[in-house]
């Protein structure tokens, strides 16, 4: 099981390794390097303002296995109108980035994408590692890296209540980010994004 965050330029920003089997994509947050300072309250500061609401947190575009928490923003299952449709095209092209990443690792270097025999955890780890590392290398060392030099956050003291889990577990604020996207695309001049009335 691989957990990675990518760019549109396919540099691997993130990435956790666990055995299969053993993390899915729900019990990954439990131990996500990613998501717990971020349910720890340690998470760099990053508000922003779209549709005129101002949000305290920034968001993860996932898919519809995700709990419903506030830093989640997932595609409609039934769409009703062309707005949902055009807020899905746009959530399905952006998240296509991490499926190519993956594509490319495999393609790259085959060892990742056969069965690990007869290695310890360890090993496996530090080889899904390297294949990460040398992927980033080639991606800078080609030129094709949007940031190719990365620049750590903030450090961000810890806030007053340990564990801000309540708070992004708010079903209402999960909902709000994703009302407010979908009007604040449907107010953008982006025709790729309308719906081709051909293919229903």
């Amino acid at each position: 099981m691989l957990e990675a965050t990518t760019s549109q330029d396919l540099w691997i920003w993130h990435a956790f390794f666990g055995p299969s089997g053993a993390l899915n994509d729900i019990n990954v947050l439990q131990q996500s390097s990613l998501f717990l300072p971020e349910r720890m309250g340690t998470a760099p500061y990053v508000p922003f303002s779209v549709n005129g609401r101002t949000y305290r947190r920034g968001y993860y575009l996932v898919d519809g296995i995700y709990l419903t928490w506030s830093t989640f923003v997932k595609a409609y299952k039934y769409l009703t109108d062309e707005k949902e449709k055009m807020f899905k095209t746009a959530q399905e092209a952006a998240r296509k980035d991490i499926e190519r990443v993956f594509g490319v690792l495999k393609g790259k270097w085959h060892i990742i994408d056969r069965p690990f025999r007869q290695r310890s955890l360890g090993t496996i780890r530090n080889l899904v590692y390297a294949c990460v590392i040398l992927h980033n290398m080639i991606i800078q060392d080609s030129g094709r890296a949007i940031c190719p030099v990365h620049i750590g956050d903030p450090v961000v003291r810890p806030s007053s209540h340990r564990d801000a889990l309540p708070e992004i577990q708010d079903e209402e604020t999960h909902f709000r980010p994703r009302y407010d996207l979908i009007e604040h695309l449907a107010g953008l001049n982006l025709p790729h994004l309308q719906p081709n009335d051909d293919e229903e």
